[in-house]
């Protein structure tokens, strides 16, 4: 690997700690994401469900470091209350909680059954 892909890596790896040390969501969604894991193991979902799963996880994830990203930039260039900045911040929390409505439906739909069979 060369050395400046090993920075890149280095950099990625440091907006996942930026992300885990100053976002409350961020550190929520990855207990999330570790108990759906946990879940998905237990009952050996299939490799399909899997797929989305880990899909799911990811677009949340990204979507949640994308949010905090532009909110860091919009705070940059305008500390002070603007309709515009309140407007782009609402549109990519917006983009969070559409990602997590389809998590948790997907979710829900792959896990209910087992928690059924279960019963």
């Amino acid at each position: 690997m060369s050395e400046k892909k090993l920075h890149n890596v280095r950099y990625a790896l440091n907006g996942v700690k930026i992300a885990w040390q100053e976002e409350f969501s961020f550190r929520i969604e990855i207990l999330a994401t570790l108990l759906v894991l946990l879940l998905g193991w237990f009952f050996e979902i299939s490799r399909t469900e899997w797929l989305f799963v880990v899909f799911m996880i990811s677009l949340v994830l990204s979507a949640e470091v994308f949010n905090t990203a532009l909110e860091e930039l919009c705070d940059k260039f305008k500390s002070d209350p603007d309709p515009h900045i309140a407007k782009i911040k609402d549109l990519a929390a917006a983009a969070v909680l559409i990602a997590a409505i389809a998590a948790f439906v997907i979710g829900a739909t792959i896990f209910v059954p087992y928690f059924r069979a279960l019963l």
